[in-house]
């Protein structure tokens, strides 16, 4: 230990050396409600020097003359500013800016497009940032508002509540990792899912594409997701209720007080309801007869969904100790009927299933501990919660509701009452170091810790429940960061991955039918992976950005073991690795003064090796989880968007990725594959959204504004299985989905009324072997926003 300190402080000792006293402005820039306002454009008037801002507010620009200078401040949506200073040599003079808006944004509902914290992204990461308070006024959930987004498709096996599976640049599923300000949510159970989480939650959503950034611990293959949730220390309330098609009703609860000493109180609350009792187009035969029905029109009968959050924290805020220091607590619970298999052949009437989350949790950070720029925090929850699987009607039914019942103790699929806890614990560490201007360093840790129990009370002497199913998973990271100018920066970083599997597997020991006995298991895996990111301004508009990364992610919990609905477990997963390469440009342009235009487009190869695929199980019954050997995808994306003062927006963006089977020869085979370069099946590989908006401000009332939104959605079709197998071909079909919204907003953003009509043209849209999403559907919402310093 005494080695390492005598090393790190020559190596700070190295580096000090290249540092010299420089004449500089630093500070950061926030909105009216106290929020940090990214991208904001400062500029020393009549000189080059010059600087953006980043994700957190601030601004440094380095090497000013010393003397009388005006700084020019300006950011889409706010008014611009200029700011008179003297500066003396060698002086490093901070300068806090409050920007005012130009017009309240709070109204928009459909526009994901270039807000403040979009227009000029200083990081070398790929990264998408949606401006979530835009879409405040709206019905969407998380995922549907992710969906919007270059690169994403969100896939769901039916209406509200469903099983989704969440697609980045042709990585899917657990492959892509969420964060909850910066937590992974890997335990935060069924109760909290993207597609149950209202927009409201959060202030905005990061979306990393390809490498993500050290400080985002976890064992990503390639991208994440990032939920901000409220950084605003002020009082306020923002609550809303949706009502709309299927018996569908939706409220948020968003609340914050803090006092002038720090203590601080946040509630975030939140409920879905549906019965999601949507027509579908099925084929059916009479259960009793065996007339055979083809294309029948016919509503979902067992697929109620609900469920019910609330997310307390309290605690101190801007002391010298703590940054923040907030204890908290989230409880929720649902309640899902299953309505179909993994394919729509399946019916059932009764298999239900409910869980809830119990979750103590603690946050801190504290800025400049010990010595100025040193940072730390700390994160840590566990969950509680539990999910039970209840099937014990011994029923068979069919889409006219039909059924036949059956003597005995049977099911619709799996007898079951099994009620068990996936016991989940999470701590999370950041220690952060900024030596000057130019260098900075990083180290993250990332502990994780499983283990599910459980008892079925129709089977109370079944040792297959007492087997045991842990895994311990622990990720650390260490990053340097290499500020050259304002200009070009760049970051390298390198991780460790280890996981440890616990189970058991059965086995015959006697060779007689039914004798039953567990052996356990052990697996292990250690990985280390490595990466840079760097990016250049080729002008203050024109920004390109590269990155590459060498990837692992560890098997889940519930792909090992599988979730006990339609996904099967498999133990003898192995991780996927990927080398990841991203290519980025972004450039902003203004015209006419009035008129902005921009263009983001991204170029991305991925080579993975063991990827782990989704897949049927053998009597395609339920999906399952299986390595390819080798998988490669050489994609594109891009968006272009244009705006018009504060009346009119527009953009599209589109996405092609060339999933292909890289696998030549299979284990044990001497001849090529049939399937080798083969696309990857029930994979959307060409897919885009565009969208305008229009704005009417003043409306019968001074700060009343009236809002006019358009979305749509394209998906080209795509196969279900291997295009070389099999004479005919199953496909989901080329989609097309219309959205259009009407929000009027009165009072700058107090009060607001918003309509929504979602698949406008009643079009069939399906994601996932064929399963049936909803057709048109009508939404009314309703919200009020209060903030004390508005």
């Amino acid at each position: 230990m005494h080695i390492k300190k005598i090393l790190l402080t020559g190596i700070l000792s190295i580096l000090s050396l290249f540092l010299h006293a420089q004449s500089s402005i630093s500070g950061h820039l926030k909105d009216a409600a106290g929020s940090p306002v990214p991208g904001v454009s400062v500029k020393v008037q009549h000189g080059t020097a010059y600087a953006v801002s980043n994700t957190e507010g601030y601004y440094h620009i380095k090497n000013i003359r010393p003397g009388r200078h005006t700084l020019l401040i300006s950011a889409v949506g706010f008014k611009s500013e200029q700011k008179e200073l003297i500066l003396k040599e060698g002086e490093q003079q901070q300068l806090n800016i409050r920007l005012e808006n130009a017009i309240s944004e709070i109204n928009a509902v459909s526009v994901i497009g270039r807000s403040a914290n979009q227009e000029v992204n200083r990081q070398a990461f790929n990264v998408t940032a949606i401006d979530a308070k835009k879409l405040y006024n709206s019905t969407l959930d998380l995922s549907h508002a992710l969906d919007r987004v270059s690169g994403v498709r969100v896939r769901e096996t039916g209406g509200l509540g469903s099983r989704m599976n969440f697609s980045l640049n042709g990585f899917t599923g657990r492959q892509v990792k969420f964060f909850l300000d910066g937590v992974p949510m890997d335990n935060f159970g069924s109760s909290f899912q993207l597609n149950n989480i209202p927009i409201n939650l959060a202030e905005r959503v990061e979306v990393y594409k390809g490498v993500v950034p050290i400080w985002l611990g976890a064992d990503a293959l390639g991208g994440a997701i990032n939920i901000v949730t409220n950084t605003n220390r002020n009082s306020y309330v923002d609550v809303s209720y949706s009502f709309g098609s299927f018996n569908t009703h939706r409220s948020t609860l968003n609340a914050g007080y803090t006092s002038k000493t720090g203590f601080t109180v946040q509630l975030n609350a939140f409920q879905n309801y549906s019965d999601n009792n949507y027509k579908v187009w099925v084929n059916v035969a009479d259960i009793n007869t065996g007339d055979y029905y083809p294309k029948q029109h016919i509503k979902r009968f067992h697929d109620t969904y609900h469920n019910e959050t609330v997310i307390a924290n309290v605690g101190v805020v801007g002391k010298k100790y703590a940054d923040k220091l907030l204890v908290g607590i989230t409880l929720g619970k649902n309640y899902a009927e299953i309505q179909t298999g993994a394919r729509m052949v399946s019916v059932f009437g009764d298999w239900h299933r409910r869980g809830d989350i119990v979750m103590p949790s603690i946050k801190y950070s504290v800025k400049d501990l010990f010595v100025k720029g040193l940072n730390f925090s700390l994160t840590g929850n566990y969950n509680f919660g539990y999910e039970q699987n209840i099937d014990t009607v011994y029923r068979r039914y069919n889409w006219f509701q039909q059924y036949k019942e059956y003597k005995g103790k049977g099911s619709e699929r799996e007898r079951s009452m099994y009620k068990f806890r996936n016991n989940n614990g999470l701590a999370t560490a950041n220690l952060s170091y900024q030596l000057s201007p130019r260098h900075s360093f990083i180290l993250n840790n990332v502990f994780n810790t499983f283990s599910r129990s459980g008892k079925d009370e129709l089977f109370p002497d079944d040792q297959k429940y007492d087997q045991p199913k842990k895994v311990r998973k622990n990720i650390t990271g260490l990053g340097y960061k290499f500020d050259y100018s304002e200009k070009w920066n760049t970051s390298v970083f390198v991780k460790n991955y280890s996981q440890q599997n616990r189970y058991s597997q059965s086995y015959n020991p006697s060779g007689n039918w039914g004798d039953v006995a567990y052996k356990n298991q052990e697996s292990s895996f250690n990985k280390v992976g490595y990466g840079v990111a760097s990016t250049y301004f080729i002008k203050p508009a024109l920004q390109v950005k590269g990155s590459y990364e060498r990837s692992y992610r560890l098997p889940e919990t519930e792909e090992l073991f599988g979730d006990l609905i339609n996904l099967e477990g498999n133990v003898n997963l192995k991780p996927e690795s990927s080398n990841n390469y991203n290519l980025g440009i972004s450039y902003q342009m203004q015209f006419r003064k009035d008129h902005r235009l921009s263009f983001d487009g991204n170029l991305l190869y991925r080579d993975a090796k063991d990827f782990i695929r989704p897949m049927l199980n053998p009597n395609q019954t339920k999906q399952t989880n299986g390595n390819l050997a080798d998988v490669t995808n050489l994609g594109v994306d891009g968006e272009v968007r244009y705006s018009y003062k504060q009346l009119f927006t527009a953009g599209v963006n589109m996405t092609y990725q060339n999933l292909r089977n890289n696998t030549r020869f299979e284990e044990g085979q001497k001849e090529e594959s049939p399937l080798y370069r083969d696309r990857i099946p029930n994979m959307p590989y060409l897919f885009g959204n565009a969208d305008a908006s229009l704005f009417f401000h003043n409306v019968l009332k001074k700060g009343n504004t009236l809002t006019l939104g358009y979305n749509f959605l394209y998906v080209h079709a795509y196969y279900l299985s291997w295009p070389s197998q099999g004479d005919e071909k199953l496909e989901i079909p080329r989609q097309f989905c219309q959205d259009v919204n009407l929000v009027y907003s009165l009072a700058n953003g107090r009060y607001n009324i918003a309509l929504e009509c979602k698949n406008l043209a009643d079009n069939r849209l399906y994601d996932n072997f064929t399963l049936q999403k909803p057709g048109r559907a009508f939404y009314a919402k309703v919200r009020y926003f209060f903030n004390k310093n508005q």
